[in-house]
């Protein structure tokens, strides 16, 4: 296919000059109402992690660290005769939704493979059991030829109750994906989890990550052989919660991107320089999330270019700089708009899995340009600097962690304030130690409803955030911004890991 150029014209920026004086006005501006001081950036790092032991489903393992938690759904694929317990619940909800779970997957990936020389040895450990606890149940997911399950838990009767994991008593139905009933972006996402695990456990467990690598490869196939989109063959089950807006072709060159990572085999370039056309200019260069991949796949392909092994991926690079331009503070673009307190803010719920996703790109990006010795132009006399796009991803960061008008923190147990109402069944009911008793579907509106805070702490949850104009309600009704979710915290731990090393 024809290569589509995608640089973005250079009249709508301002020079590099004017923009980084934009953007230190605009730093300066914002710190003065808050509290501006030093995180203790692998605290955080450790309460992220940690956080996604609170998400578990399954039988829990002896060394389970969230102690208020126990075993759930260990029936989970019965009625379909397979074996689907374990994974992650993907906010707070019951069900286990496979695209983001997979996302997630994949973003904790990346965050070892470029950051985890930054965690320190404990941190490491438990980042890499965060990824195996996801693989292991992409593994089951997978297990039959032309077949993936997506999904456990039937959304419409989980979101008509509040009640605990360990309580559940709605409907596990098992939905998948086969030739007939094809899901290309799910699959696609799926093979990109497997292949870029198989490069985090290469050293650490080689006939584990082969099996992953193997296991990606046959994924992939399947999602290229029958294409199409998980949310016209399971709608009912998948919408609104999880529907594919986006389309399946990114998943496809994502998974495609990770595989060449992972196995270095020369189809896979030939397959992305085929498909390149579907990163198309406009609205698409600066969403990355677990619907939308094209930054995140110009971003991966870039680090190659850059150090001069793949210019036939040199479009991939002129599209990731025209990303990095749409972000810089003072310039103006539809998709992407600052608070007045400095938070990145695009449209739609849950905020903060924009803010983690791109400035995880911001900072791995950065790291790619720096190995090159290279800065990004965004005009023709004007250039980012590495250094430049790390600020800005620890001005992001930093926010999160309560440098914002507020001068809350967003990660639940960082910090002197954080939201104390979130919107998390497992943590704002009693937990099973001080609650024996079942608690029935609707038994729980009570606690759901009641103005307390949770009686159980979801130590490094992320909540969605405030709205554009900083404000946020610390109350569970607002799921918006009150709920945490799995692809929040992935992008953040490699984030906090840098940080941590950086401070």
């Amino acid at each position: 296919m024809a290569r589509i150029s995608r640089h973005l014209p250079a009249t709508i920026f301002p020079s590099f000059s004017t923009a980084l004086l934009l953007f230190l006005l605009f730093v300066s501006n914002n710190l003065r109402h808050c509290a501006a001081r030093g995180h203790d950036y692998h605290d955080a790092l450790r309460k992220s992690i940690l956080f996604f032991e609170g998400q578990r489903s399954g039988r829990l393992p002896p060394d389970q660290r969230i102690r208020w938690r126990k075993d759930s759904a260990l029936h989970d694929g019965a009625s379909a005769g397979v074996d689907l317990t374990g994974g992650y619940y993907d906010a707070g909800d019951n069900v286990k939704f496979g695209f983001p779970m997979a996302f997630t997957t994949t973003m904790l990936s990346w965050s070892i493979i470029d950051f985890g020389r930054n965690m320190g040895g404990g941190e490491l450990g438990n980042a890499v059991r965060a990824v195996k606890w996801g693989t292991d149940y992409l593994l089951k997911a997978t297990a039959h030829d032309g077949v993936v399950y997506v999904q456990v838990g039937d959304p419409l009767s989980d979101h008509n109750c509040w009640e605990r994991p360990e309580d559940m008593d709605t409907l596990r139905t098992a939905y998948k994906i086969d030739a007939n009933h094809p899901g290309s972006d799910v699959a696609g996402e799926t093979a990109a989890a497997l292949a870029a695990a198989s490069i985090v456990f290469r050293s650490r467990d080689p006939s584990y990550s082969r099996l992953l690598l193997n296991r990606a490869i046959k994924v992939f196939e399947f999602a290229d052989r029958h294409r199409g989109a998980y949310s016209n063959s399971l709608r009912y089950a998948v919408c609104p919660f999880y529907c594919d807006v986006n389309g399946y072709q990114d998943e496809l060159l994502w998974g495609a991107a990770w595989l060449h990572k992972a196995s270095r085999r020369r189809e896979y370039r030939e397959y992305i320089v085929r498909n390149e056309v579907v990163l198309r200019a406009g609205d698409t260069i600066n969403e990355f999330g677990w619907d939308n991949k094209h930054a995140g796949i110009n971003v991966l392909l870039s680090k190659e270019v850059l150090m001069g092994r793949a210019n036939d991926l040199k479009s991939f690079q002129i599209n990731a700089d025209g990303f990095i331009c749409s972000l810089l503070p003072g310039i103006s673009h539809t998709q992407v708009q600052y608070s007045p307190g400095g938070l990145i803010f695009k449209a739609g719920g849950s905020n903060m899995q924009h803010v983690t996703s791109l400035s995880f790109l911001l900072l791995a990006y950065s790291n790619y340009l720096s190995h090159a010795n290279h800065a990004v132009a965004c005009g023709a006399d004007s250039s980012a600097s590495p250094a430049l796009l790390k600020r800005l991803a620890r001005r992001q960061v930093d926010y999160i962690l309560g440098d914002n008008p507020l001068g809350i923190s967003y990660m639940v147990g960082y910090g002197p304030r954080y939201p104390q109402r979130i919107h998390h069944r497992g943590s704002s009911l009693p937990s099973l130690d001080a609650h024996p008793t079942h608690i029935g579907c609707k038994a729980g509106s009570r606690y759901f409803l009641s103005p307390n805070p949770n009686p159980n702490v979801l130590v490094g949850a992320v909540v969605g955030g405030p709205n554009s104009s900083d404000a946020f309600p610390d109350s569970r009704p607002f799921f918006q911004e009150s709920e945490p979710t799995t692809y929040i915290n992935a992008p953040l731990v490699g984030l906090l890991a840098y940080f941590s090393a950086h401070p």
